[in-house]
């Protein structure tokens, strides 16, 4: 039931409409009433009332000046001006600052009954447009989240013009013009998950979600995913204030995720601020080189420049009983393999290279690192299910050799070695992903009419998480699972408007849609013409 508030300084009329009005029977509430436009305000502020009848003629302030600042205030509430003078100027006015109707005195109840029967009716179709919206929005952020993960690589890796940057940022309704940037870069992964595709328990995806949300309720932050687990944000601010921004974000950062840890690997770097669009392949650069330390120094989650600095000295003695145990850890090597990417290999080699370079120009212990990469290479290799022998014929190598290397050539094999531990893992889960891809589309095809289909039913039918679901379905399909199962279901509901008789809410059942009037705001949303203009032929 709506609610009704009135305004109105005659005290005999106020009454007489306030008693004498079956609110109810027309659908409203009765919540308040004033006097005056300074006494109703803190009130309509309280009730929020969907409807306000105010006169136009009050003391203190005028029900103009109450509307005006109503209006401003609550936009989608109505406003009915009562009037005694039959002036245009009132009107013009009136309808100025967004007034509904305007009635003029004395009011007839059938007049008032037809204006509130009209103004119900307006507000409820207002109400189901903005819900049929809402439902829409949600169930296509999943495609905005792949757009703009497109947009966001192409703009990082230097591919874009600014032209471009602003043209694509414009279509996908981000607001991207500032005078200052910055990158950070998250991620999150659960501790008990095996490979990408195993199922993701509701505490992780809860503090993912939780992470999300503090950074997108900021207007400075343009959140995107860069893959499974990573997540970008590029803050937006004047130089004076990206201090202060990065500041805040680093601190809700581990506030969030510190007192998770146990159960979550967190990990977070940031970039250095730029004043230009053109700058922020740049940016993203150094941030890549800083995250890829996670790996390196998995006790540090907030990677700075400082952090790294004072975690990696920049000279060891040379002797090779000071070298750090810690690099020469099998899981740091596994752990990189797992996670990482192509893009990753030189700055995480570089890296670890860093602080035992006077150690590397031992023969000695060249030998020994090239030994130490094969073996934990390979167990790795071995554990996705290929042999050794696959492995070494990918290196071209039939035996490990003795090496004698400067530091820049051993950094080049050691390279190559992971960068062909990667082939063979993207081989492997393109693979079960084509497999887990294939099974997902006959489970569409099969059930795509019915409402009950969703990313987190499909997923669980195939045996992976939502998350890493989503993640292949779109990067192998080039559109989103929802945007996928939509298509399908227009495509459905477009031959039968044109082949049968049937009622456009039948239809709607027979494509997935229980609720027809969302049925027909998703077509027209999608194919640019409700159904009955589609079966009419005014759009083929």
């Amino acid at each position: 039931m709506l609610k009704v508030f009135l305004v109105e300084d005659e005290s005999i009329v106020r009454e007489g409409l306030r008693d004498n009005i079956p609110w109810q029977q027309w659908g409203y509430n009765f919540v308040g009433e004033a006097s005056d436009g300074e006494m109703a305000l803190p009130l309509i502020q309280k009730t929020k009332p969907d409807v306000l009848l105010t006169d136009i003629k009050m003391p203190f302030m005028d029900g103009l000046s109450l509307s005006r600042i109503v209006h401003q205030e609550f936009p989608d509430m109505k406003i009915i001006i009562i009037s005694g003078y039959d002036d245009f100027e009132y009107a013009r006015q009136a309808i100025a600052v967004g007034v509904e109707q305007y009635l003029l005195k004395p009011i007839t109840r059938t007049n008032l009954q037809k204006v509130l029967s009209e103004l119900k009716t307006k507000i409820e179709n207002e109400r189901e447009q903005r819900n049929y919206q809402e439902k829409y929005q949600n169930e296509t952020r999943e495609y905005e989240q792949f757009s703009r993960t497109n947009f966001f690589v192409k703009v990082f890796e230097g591919r874009m013009s600014v032209q471009d940057i602003y043209e694509e940022a414009a279509k996908l309704s981000l607001k991207i013009n500032a005078p200052c940037y910055n990158l950070l870069m998250f991620s999150l992964t659960e501790k008990r998950a095996g490979e990408d595709g195993g199922f993701e328990s509701e505490a992780f995806a809860r503090k993912r979600e939780e992470l999300l949300r503090y950074f997108v309720r900021y207007p400075e932050h343009l959140v995107f995913r860069w893959n499974i687990n990573t997540y970008g944000v590029l803050i937006k601010g004047s130089p004076e204030q990206m201090k202060e921004l990065t500041a805040r974000n680093l601190e809700n950062l581990e506030r969030i995720c510190k007192p998770a840890e146990e159960d979550f690997d967190w990990y977070t770097a940031v970039g250095e601020p730029v004043e230009r669009l053109s700058m922020l392949a740049e940016c993203y650069s150094k941030v890549n080189h800083l995250f890829a330390y996670r790996f390196l120094i998995p006790s540090a989650h907030i990677l700075t420049r400082e952090v790294i600095d004072n975690y990696m000295p920049l000279e060891t003695s040379g002797k090779i009983g000071d070298i750090d145990s810690a690099k020469l850890d099998p899981e740091l090597i596994k752990d990189f393999l797992r996670q990482g990417s192509h893009d990753e290999i030189s700055e995480f080699v570089d890296s670890w290279f860093l602080g035992i370079q006077e150690a590397l120009k031992s023969r000695l212990f060249q030998n020994y690192l090239i030994f130490h990469i094969h073996f934990v290479v390979m167990a790795y290799v071995e554990s996705i299910g290929y042999d050794k022998k696959q492995f070494l014929e990918l290196l071209g190598e039939e035996q490990i050799q003795e090496v004698n290397m400067g530091i820049e050539e051993l950094s080049l094999y050691v390279r190559n070695i992971l960068e062909k531990a990667m082939e063979l893992r993207d081989q492997e889960s393109d693979n079960r992903g084509r497999k887990v891809l294939k099974r997902a589309l006959e489970y569409i095809e099969e059930n795509y009419t019915q409402e009950t289909l969703s990313l987190n039913t499909l997923a669980g039918e195939v045996g992976v998480s939502a998350n890493y679901f989503s993640a292949i379905f779109s990067q192998a399909m080039n559109v989103t699972f929802i945007e996928y199962v939509t298509q399908k279901r227009m495509e459905k509901a477009k031959k039968l408007l044109r082949q049968t008789e049937k009622h456009s809410g039948d239809i709607a059942l027979e494509v997935g849609y229980k609720d027809p009037h969302y049925f027909s705001f998703v077509f027209k949303k999608t194919q640019g013409c409700t159904p009955r203009e589609y079966r009419a032929g005014i759009k083929d």
